[in-house]
């Protein structure tokens, strides 16, 4: 999905950013022009920067598995 519509830049380049080390938004404007001309995008960008880092940081949790009682 189109999240910059006037740079062209994606929901999926924005993760592959973050997933490079970018945090801030000014960053992602820099790498990728994201919110570089009109800035209508920078809410939405910022809130995916902020997903992807919030689940990169989450731990993984392994619970055993539990036999299905019959």
């Amino acid at each position: 999905m189109f999240v910059c519509i006037c740079n062209g830049v994606t929901d999926s380049q924005i993760r592959q950013a973050a997933a490079n080390g970018c945090r801030e938004v000014s960053e992602l404007t820099m790498r990728t022009g994201c919110g570089a001309t009109c800035g209508s995008c920078m809410d939405m960008a910022a809130g995916l920067l902020d997903a992807y880092h919030a689940r990169a940081a989450s731990p993984v949790i392994d619970l055993p598995l539990i036999a299905s009682a019959a």
